[in-house]
């Protein structure tokens, strides 16, 4: 299987927020104060598209403790999704989710960092890998990027951070496939470099209560919570509230992007 680098399989596309038409590798240019031009000739400045000041979210989810890092697993490809709605068609119970980055070290927070995040569909499905994903997840974990294998690009997306370090996204609670509790995939870009690969993850109580409604519930019962994963962290947990006909859920992510937290 064919894998390019990062950026390689990027198209010119409208952007929202005022960025133009433009793709996540441009979009990391941008960010790192190299020039860039969409395909209608205009210079573009990347701009953060958090709806509201999410900053009391984030209340008692500070931290300066580096954020364990783990694999991005079998399914990432770069989708070249810069949005914050990332649900398309996808059913299944609205979640905000709200993603504070900062430096380890300084506790300072990372402006103009690119935090992109994906996961699977209520069914257990990824995009861009659906058939492969029906296998149950069974690829290795050490994969390379994904080459993707259809067309699909639901519950995938792209932000710039703002002068707080935040960004927000419109997604799903995600669903689960075997061997895995319920989880949010997250990347975070500064400059040109992939300073942090992580996970996010959820109580159990409000699992069980949202997978035990539709459309989760067709799924069936899962075989792997939050205890019996490989991958799990309780710095991985997010802050989660009740909003509207959903949840929003807070976690701040300290990435180290000098290498100067030991």
């Amino acid at each position: 299987m064919g894998h390019d680098h990062e950026g390689q399989r990027v198209s010119r596309r409208r952007m929202i927020a005022g960025i133009g038409s433009l793709g996540l590798g441009g979009l990391i240019a941008a960010c790192t104060g190299q020039p860039v031009t969409t395909s209608t000739g205009e210079s573009v400045t990347p701009q953060a598209t958090t709806a509201q000041d999410l900053t009391s979210l984030f209340d008692g989810a500070n931290t300066c403790t580096l954020t364990p890092a783990t694999t991005a697993g079998p399914y990432y490809f770069d989708a070249d999704k810069v949005r914050a709605d990332i649900r398309e068609d996808r059913e299944g119970v609205r979640l905000r989710v709200a993603v504070k980055v900062q430096d380890s070290g300084s506790c300072r927070p990372i402006k103009d960092a690119v935090v992109e995040i994906w996961h699977c569909d209520a069914g257990g499905l990824y995009s861009g890998a659906e058939a492969m994903s029906r296998g149950g997840g069974a690829l290795s974990a050490s994969s390379p990027d994904l080459d993707p294998q259809d067309d699909e690009r639901y519950l995938r997306g792209a932000q710039v951070t703002n002068a707080d370090g935040v960004v927000e996204f419109t997604t799903i609670w995600p669903g689960w496939y075997r061997g895995r509790c319920v989880h949010i995939h997250a990347m975070v870009h500064v400059s040109d470099a992939r300073v942090l690969t992580t996970q996010m993850m959820f109580d159990e109580a409000l699992n069980d209560r949202i997978l035990a409604g539709r459309p989760y519930a067709a799924r069936g019962e899962r075989d792997t919570r939050n205890d019996g994963d490989g991958i799990f962290r309780d710095e991985m947990l997010m802050k989660v509230t009740p909003d509207g006909d959903g949840y929003v859920g807070a976690i701040v992510l300290a990435a180290d992007p000098d290498g100067d937290s030991g």
